[in-house]
């Protein structure tokens, strides 16, 4: 006998359609799987064989040959337990056909029991695209998948509650739909609890209002991660798209808390900085996103920049200019989106008192040069702000009077955002850190003395043609804070001064 059950798969962060045909037929007692399986897929035989016994089904005894279709795409892990066990009861007759609009997805447990599964957004997603009404899946998985309209999601807790609904026994009501809530965000560290620093806090919402990559170069202890942590919240909050985006690819990674639905806060990624090349950027024999690309609508730290290994950073410039990332392996290639805001913490010295007004440096010229060297200057000049962060005194420390909140600096940043999104609204851009090359010129448009100050600064400070664009995208969100129209002078000498690292003069004498 012969039966189909509809299933789905994943790859990377692309959903598709898998078809499980099961036949059984005479012949020596087998159990056969075909269809590309890795070794996940190959072991549910054994899963499936125990569950089918432990839940009182007859496990036929004759030759079973199961094949996952199409036989030209690599199947991967446990994902198929479910309808392969489905697939074998309905080509015995012990389940009726089952209906082609329904899609199951499942590991089980050798009693029965299903398991969550990796992935389920993308393949919720991929069933939206090929007509699926009806999807059943690990009930631990279902406020994934019910964030789609139009999607009937059934949680399951075993195959016997399935079953019992299959044949009218007793419903399972679907997963109620959940909307998008923008404003259900956790709570994120406040820019209050930052004593002093005013010009860090300055760049850190020029920052956020552009959505500019940022470096932060100070002593030990004078709050460098300590206003990195913060950037999340005073960031706009996620639309649904970027929230969408951002959850397939946590799906995928295997890292969403069970019962979880779509993201509602932006990510923020601290690797240390021991992390591997792979680690940051993703692979894998089946490719995962990496630390980039689990930023992604959020923000990047790396903290103590120059003890990254150079290979690992390295990597990261082709990145942070296309906002997309692609691993080629044997198995295929995969491409995962990275558009995310990068922000990094470095000492100005290996001792890390370079120009303390308390602590002398110990470090020689060469010894600092080398330091500095760690960090090429093709990714130095990625990065649009690079911030001096002072030492922060005993009264600033000791005031019972904190800085301004989170709250009041991101609404500022949300008004300039939206006046970035209208004057990109035909275009892919979001905020002015992503203005197309092309477009440079007439979004930012500068006053007579504006121009004639860059061009000065672009041949005294020797400026490469990327510093000079970052430049000027900096220096146009300053002015969207300052609801100017023009770039006027001012606003384009405080971009200039936050390239410190590009001045002809060493910052570090």
């Amino acid at each position: 006998m012969f039966a189909q059950v509809q299933s789905l798969g994943v790859f990377a962060l692309r959903g598709f359609s898998v078809t499980v045909e099961a036949d059984l037929s005479r012949g020596l007692p087998q159990f056969e799987l075909v269809g590309l399986p890795d070794s996940a897929v190959k072991e549910s035989r054994d899963r499936v064989r125990s569950a089918i016994k432990n839940l009182g089904f007859e496990f036929p005894v004759s030759r079973i040959t199961l094949n996952l279709a199409p036989a030209d795409v690599r199947k991967t892990g446990p994902v198929y337990d479910l309808p392969v066990l489905l697939g074998i009861l309905c080509a015995s007759g012990q389940l009726a056909a089952l209906p082609d609009d329904s899609a199951f997805v499942g590991e089980l447990s050798l009693d029965g029991q299903i398991r969550p599964v990796q992935g389920v957004l993308s393949m919720a997603l991929a069933a939206q695209k090929q007509g699926i009404r009806r999807l059943y899946l690990p009930a631990a998985n279902a406020a994934e998948a019910a964030v789609l309209p139009h999607l009937a999601v059934y949680p399951l807790d075993d195959v016997r509650q399935l079953v019992e609904h299959l044949t009218g026994r007793a419903v399972i009501s679907p997963f109620p739909y959940t909307p998008f809530d923008q404003a259900d965000t956790a709570p994120c560290p406040d820019l209050a609890d930052v004593h002093g620093q005013p010009e860090a806090r300055r760049a850190l919402e020029i920052a956020a209002a552009g959505g500019h990559n940022l470096l932060f170069v100070g002593a030990p202890g004078s709050g460098k991660s300590m206003l990195a942590k913060r950037l999340p919240g005073i960031l706009p909050p996620l639309t649904r798209e970027e929230s969408l985006e951002t959850t397939q690819i946590y799906s995928a990674a295997g890292l969403l808390a069970p019962g979880s639905g779509l993201l509602t806060t932006r990510p923020f990624r601290s690797p240390h900085h021991t992390v591997s090349s792979v680690a940051l950027t993703g692979g894998g024999a089946v490719p995962r996103p990496g630390e980039v690309s689990l930023a992604h609508n959020g923000v990047l730290f790396l903290d103590e920049l120059p003890e990254f290994q150079r290979s690992a950073l390295e990597i990261l410039r082709q990145p942070l200019e296309d906002g997309r990332i692609v691993v080629s392996r044997a198995a295929g290639q995969a491409s995962f989106p990275c558009h995310i805001m990068l922000v990094a913490a470095m000492n100005p010295c290996p001792c890390g008192y370079l120009g303390h007004p308390a602590h002398p440096c110990r470090c020689s010229p060469s010894a600092v040069q080398r330091y500095r060297s760690r960090i090429s200057g093709p990714l130095l000049d990625r990065i649009d702000l690079h911030i001096n962060v002072e030492p922060v005194d005993y009264d600033s420390l000791s005031s019972s009077q904190g800085g301004e909140s989170s709250s009041a600096v991101r609404a500022r940043v949300i008004a300039a955002r939206e006046l970035q999104q209208q004057r990109l609204q035909k275009t892919a851009a979001n905020c002015n850190a992503r203005i197309p090359d092309r477009l440079l010129r007439s979004i930012c448009r500068t006053t007579p003395s504006a121009q004639q100050t860059l061009a000065a600064a672009f041949r005294r400070m020797g400026l490469s043609a990327r510093a000079y664009g970052r430049i000027l995208k900096v220096a146009r969100t300053i002015a969207d804070l300052d609801g100017s129209e023009l770039i006027g002078e001012a606003h384009l000498f405080e971009a200039l001064q936050y390239r410190m690292l590009d001045r002809e003069t060493d910052y570090l004498q």
